[in-house]
């Protein structure tokens, strides 16, 4: 009884063993390919629960999520002007065919990204070497990363990979070029901001002789109006006094006798030496009629 119990087990085992080298998941991530004897039998492209034949098969899993390749170090690369620039990227990829992708590079991420960065390498140096260095820094930047996710999926396709994106992290000039860059943006800057010192004190020049002519014209105008008013006061004051003068002679002739006096007397130390006789006295001695 116990031996045929033992045997039970034992066929137990076996067969979960049996089982479990029968049956193999591929998740939402994964590619499988499936090998028999070292040949592709069967791609696995679908998430799920699969049966081999133990021992004679065998599975290789393949990540189908998006990589990235990112340059460790910046790559030197020459423009149209025989100047380098150090250029830094990145590509975005990921395995669509695994088969091609097996048989082309073996399933060896490395070997696809060196396939990958020669290929962006290789067309990097034809594009830079046809455009200048403000192109490629800022002017056609975006066409130049659009060519370069074409070219490299365009090669890509072949060993079964495609390319998503490819982006220019940074665009600079080697350390001996900045310098003499730099040193000739500061020529011009200065350059055009003399240019924009004289302009400018050549416009404050003409507007300070605008305003002083301006104001000489005010001035002028000014004068003139309050010659022309005070000609008209002077008029009217005369005319004023004709008419008082002719109303009453006398009165009129007290009238100036008085501000004569006002203008003779004005302080205590004035003094006058006139004769007693003299018309100056005329109306203190009699104001209320001339002397005889």
């Amino acid at each position: 009884m116990r031996t045929k119990l033992g045997v039970v087990l034992v066929v137990l085992i076996a067969v979960a063993v049996l089982g479990g080298l029968s049956l193999f998941v591929v998740d939402q991530r994964q590619n499988a390919i499936v090998f028999r004897l070292g040949e592709i039998v069967d791609i696995k492209t679908s998430p799920g629960l699969y049966v081999k034949i133990p021992i004679i098969d065998n599975v290789r899993y393949f990540d189908t999520r998006i990589l990235t390749l990112d340059t460790a170090e910046p790559e030197r690369f020459i423009t149209s002007e025989k100047k380098n620039v150090l250029v830094d990227l990145f590509v975005k990829w990921r395995i669509v065919d695994v088969r091609q992708y097996y048989i082309s590079v073996g399933g060896d991420e490395m070997r696809a990204q060196t396939r990958l960065a020669q290929t962006i390498n290789s067309s990097l140096r034809d594009e830079f070497g046809n455009r200048t260095v403000h192109d490629v820094v800022s002017g056609e930047r975006d066409k130049i990363m659009d060519l370069m996710r074409d070219r490299a999926n365009e090669d890509a396709s072949k060993i079964g990979v495609q390319v998503i994106d490819v982006r220019l992290k940074r665009v600079d000039l080697p350390q001996e070029v900045s310098e003499s860059v730099y040193r000739r943006m500061e020529a011009e800057r200065k350059r055009v901001a003399n240019e924009l010192r004289s302009t400018g004190a050549a416009e404050s020049e003409k507007i300070r002789a605008d305003a002083d002519r301006q104001r000489e014209v005010i001035i002028a105008d000014a004068y003139s109006e309050g010659q022309r008013i005070k000609g008209e006061g002077d008029a009217r004051a005369a005319a004023v006094y004709a008419r008082a003068y002719e109303q009453n002679p006398e009165f009129y002739a007290f009238y100036r006798s008085l501000e004569v006096y006002r203008a003779g007397l004005r302080n205590r130390s004035d003094v006058l030496v006139l004769d007693p006789s003299s018309e100056f006295f005329r109306y203190l001695k009699s104001p209320a009629r001339p002397a005889k």
